[in-house]
């Protein structure tokens, strides 16, 4: 059996995942398992223009390529059963593994974690924000400085076996001000190092060839004159970004 043209062959919707705040479905394109989300679908937003969502989760997968991290899964643009929108391939994670957590503060790992805030709990006890120490995640926290990511929520961090981690939903990048809010903030100040400086070296050579076309079919100027200057400006300072501008740095809810 030849496997599925997934821009051309028939997406047929199974389910519907009921906690997107936009229209999310599962779908199949023949035996390939997808996650579908119609323009039609895109909730308006105050800080983003409407109907760009699914082009901007296009154009994230496309830098996560010119990075060669896959940090996001296949993604593209077609036609479906509500009109074009982004389609995905969807992946089976691992829900042992917590690549986020929230846990007592008084048991915050020695080792292995990185803490990122502090609150309390329904019943006045203190937590702690703690994400793993890993190189896929400061892969994935160097990406969201790159796609000025505006929504990276503990969920959109999939545990995949084996210990591959991969970042979904990111309909919320590209905005030409200034909008990074994540919970991937355990290194903040601290040096890139030359993989994470080469990988958005990649980037800023990439854009001036085959990447800056193919993005200038789904961003705006402006918005990829901004990608431009971010990775400039990332590459040639050589830390990890701190929280800037007057949003919250970290996105609500966390999860």
């Amino acid at each position: 059996m030849s496997a599925p043209d997934l821009v051309t062959d028939e997406l047929v919707l199974t389910g519907r995942l009921t906690t997107a705040s936009n229209a999310t479905f599962l779908a199949a394109i023949g035996e390939t398992v997808v996650v579908y989300k119609p323009v039609a679908g895109e909730a308006p937003l105050w800080d983003f223009p409407g109907a760009t969502l699914a082009r901007r989760e296009v154009a994230a997968y496309l830098v996560s390529e010119t990075l060669g991290w896959d940090v996001v899964p296949r993604t593209w643009l077609r036609d479906g059963p509500f009109g074009e929108g982004m389609v995905q391939l969807w992946q089976e994670q691992d829900r042992s593994q917590h690549p986020v957590d929230l846990v007592p503060t008084d048991h915050v790992p020695a080792m292995g974690w990185r803490s990122v805030l502090e609150g309390l709990d329904q019943d006045e006890q203190r937590i702690t924000l703690v994400h793993e120490d890993t190189p896929a995640l400061r892969r994935m926290t160097v990406f969201d400085a790159i796609v000025n990511n505006a929504d990276r929520k503990g969920d959109h961090i999939l545990a995949m076996p084996g210990g591959h981690r991969f970042g979904v939903d990111h309909g919320l990048t590209f905005h030409h001000e200034d909008k990074l809010r994540t919970i991937l903030w355990g290194w903040l100040g601290e040096a890139l190092d030359d993989e994470e400086l080469d990988g958005i070296g990649r980037v800023l050579d990439a854009l001036d060839g085959e990447l800056g076309q193919r993005l200038g079919e789904l961003l705006s100027a402006q918005e990829l004159e901004a990608l431009t200057e971010r990775c400039a400006r990332l590459r040639a300072d050589g830390h990890f970004l701190a929280p800037s501008g007057d949003m919250p740095a970290v996105p609500w809810p966390l999860f």
